[in-house]
C-alpha cells in the first residue's frame, strides 16, 4: 500500500489548507493524520473509519479541522482552517488494519504512530503570524 501527501504549503494566521492522501490499491483502511514539528514527538490529530462513518480528533484541532474521504477516489482529506502558527508542522497521513469506528468494534481510534501500518511521505505546512 503506498500513501501520497500532499496539498501543504505557506500560509498566513487564519488562512486555510485542504490536504489529501491519495493511497493505492483497491482496499479501504482507516486512515489516520499525523504532524511532527521539528523537535517534537508526532503526534496524532485525527482519524476516520475506512467507511467513513466515525470521525474523531485531537483536543487542538477540533472546530477547525475536517476530516473526510472518498473510497471512490482512494483519497483521504484534512480540510484545515482558522490556522495557527502551532499548526506548523509536516504532515503524514497514515493507514492501519485496525477495523475501528465499525459496527461491533470500538469507536476509539488508534492514536499512537505505532498503531499504523503504512504511511506517506509527508506535506509541510507552514503558518506565519
Amino acid at each position: 500500500v503506498q500513501l501520497q501527501a500532499s496539498g501543504g504549503g505557506v500560509v498566513q494566521a487564519g488562512d486555510s489548507l485542504r490536504l489529501s492522501c491519495a493511497t493505492s490499491g483497491r482496499r479501504s483502511y482507516a486512515m489516520g493524520w499525523f504532524r511532527q514539528s521539528p523537535g517534537k514527538e508526532r503526534e496524532y490529530v485525527a482519524a476516520i473509519s475506512w467507511s467513513g462513518g466515525t470521525i474523531d480528533y485531537t483536543d487542538s484541532v477540533k472546530g477547525r479541522f475536517t476530516i473526510s474521504r472518498d473510497n471512490a477516489k482512494n483519497t483521504v482529506y484534512l480540510q484545515m482552517n482558522s490556522l495557527k502558527p502551532e499548526d506548523t508542522a509536516v504532515y503524514y497521513c497514515a493507514a492501519t488494519h485496525n477495523t475501528w469506528g465499525e459496527a461491533g468494534t470500538t469507536s476509539t481510534p488508534p492514536p499512537l504512530p505505532v498503531e499504523y501500518d503504512y504511511w506517506g511521505q509527508g506535506t509541510l505546512v507552514t503558518v506565519s503570524s
